[in-house]
């Protein structure tokens, strides 16, 4: 903004903090007076030649303003404040003494706190129980398990871990007495220091292109007869021989894969 001396008329580039700072009142560093800079106050020098800017006149009235911009709210200013400044903001609260009173804990509210924390444990347990075959397996909740089952005279569901069985050898020829059928042989061993659960094996059969032709699933109902072979699992170290009798899906099969899930 700018202004000019009433006397010595010079004109001088001006912010609103100088202004702020004496309430309009400033010093010519010139001719040495002190004026109202309010009075010639402007936004944009006017075209030159300048010889006096244009005095603004006084009014009886204030004007109004109504172009607002912001309007600071109390409850976002204490909201970002330092921890202690909202604690003074607290204590300065006009609200009434009943409404910042904190109300006793009835016998009903402890209540609802002792259901809310049952639906958690239900909750919790609902979802072990839905992951039991993964804590099973884990090694570090089997050894803490274990001991348990043992006082408590209950036992444990067979481990299952894939990654410790190795397929042996594998074969694959005609059905010596179904027409249209093929038997997949092959042998199984069991690298886990541990008997596990016999595993689903996936049969499948692809073309010269390697794309899948015909794929099965046998579950351990489906390759072993015995009920007690399959609750026992299969041994440590020990190895078994599979049979499985398919479907022949013709000329394209030419190649067959075996993995175990």
């Amino acid at each position: 903004m700018y202004t000019q001396c009433p006397q010595c008329l010079t004109i001088y580039r001006i912010d609103g903090e100088t202004i702020a700072a004496a309430h309009g009142n400033v010093r010519c560093s010139d001719c040495a007076i002190v004026f109202d800079a309010l009075v010639t106050l402007a936004a944009q020098l006017p075209p030159e030649p300048i010889e006096r800017l244009p005095a603004h006149l006084a009014r009886s009235e204030p004007p109004r303003l109504d172009a607002p911009v912001l309007r600071p709210n109390p409850a976002q200013i204490a909201l970002f404040a330092e921890p202690a400044a909202r604690k003074r903001q607290h204590r300065r609260s006009s609200l009434p003494t009943f409404a910042r009173a904190k109300r006793p804990r009835t016998t009903r509210d402890r209540g609802w706190v002792l259901a809310c924390a049952g639906l958690l444990l239900l909750l919790g347990v609902q979802i072990a129980w839905s992951e039991r075959a993964r804590w099973i397996d884990d090694p570090r909740v089997r050894s803490v398990l274990e001991p348990l089952c043992a006082q408590l005279h209950c036992s444990l569901p067979l481990r299952h871990e894939v990654a410790t069985l190795e397929l042996l050898s594998r074969d694959i020829h005609p059905h010596p007495s179904v027409p249209g059928a093929l038997v997949i042989s092959a042998t199984l061993r069991n690298d886990a220091p541990f008997a596990q659960t016999w595993p689903t094996v996936e049969v499948s059969l692809s073309n010269l292109d390697d794309k899948r032709v015909a794929m099965r699933r046998f579950q351990p109902r489906d390759y072993l007869s015995d009920s007690h072979t399959i609750s026992s699992g299969i041994a440590a170290g020990a190895s078994a021989a599979l049979v499985f009798e398919v479907a022949d899906p013709g000329k394209d099969a030419v190649a067959f894969e075996f993995s175990f899930q």
